[in-house]
């Protein structure tokens, strides 16, 4: 799959601590996306693309934490506002904390932008380009479209949410979208997420395609 770099950007989503085992909301697996997206973000680097990571960076007392709500545990449901059947989970990605840090052996030198999303309270962002509200926005889009990207390769935590929404987002706003086959992991909650999001890409016009095909 050969790409014109000058106008295509790598998005890195959410590798994280929390996401990685031993991490309080870890993604079996998550730390095997790290090799193949240190290999893509070299690759875009030497060839004049643009490297992207987003950073979940949540208050401690977050909507989104089960421990925020009494009576209610990780995998229960709630209405946040307009977010309707938001997902309670475990602490995570708490601002300032080991466990909202990037992966030591991620590469992040190659980056030239880090969106942190999920810091308002009441609102979670499973998006790099848009919060759950689906409307309040991270500010991405405006970036990629100064620099006139019109080509997105994502990878990174987890399959079946924040790379799934970023993917659709990305595709929905007009970009050719890839996805990296071997550069994602899913939560697998509940039960056959992550088949429902690979057939949400595919149903989207999302490409997937192994690292090793994209040069």
């Amino acid at each position: 799959m050969k790409l014109n770099f000058a106008n295509s950007a790598l998005i890195i989503i959410d590798v994280q601590n929390d996401f990685c085992p031993d991490g309080t909301l870890a993604v079996k697996g998550g730390d095997e996306v790290i090799e193949p997206l240190n290999r893509l973000s070299g690759l875009f680097a030497v060839n004049g693309g643009r490297v992207i990571a987003t950073q979940d960076w949540h208050p401690a007392d977050h909507a989104s934490f089960a421990s925020s709500h009494e009576n209610k545990k990780a995998g229960d449901t709630v209405d946040l506002g307009e977010v309707k059947s938001q997902v309670l989970w475990p602490a995570h990605c708490v601002q300032g904390s080991a466990g909202a840090e990037f992966h030591s052996s991620l590469d992040l030198k190659p980056a030239c932008l880090i969106v942190r999303k999920g810091f308002r309270r009441g609102l979670d962002s499973y998006s790099a380009f848009f919060e759950n509200d689906r409307k309040t926005s991270t500010g991405l889009d405006g970036f990629l479209n100064a620099l006139s990207i019109d080509t997105l390769v994502l990878g990174g935590l987890a399959t079946d949410y924040c790379v799934l929404y970023s993917a659709l987002d990305a595709a929905r706003l007009g970009y050719k979208t890839i996805v990296v086959s071997d550069a994602v992991r899913g939560v697998g909650y509940p039960a056959g997420s992550v088949e429902r999001a690979l057939e949400s890409l595919h149903e989207a016009g999302v490409t997937l395609a192994a690292s090793g095909e994209i040069q």
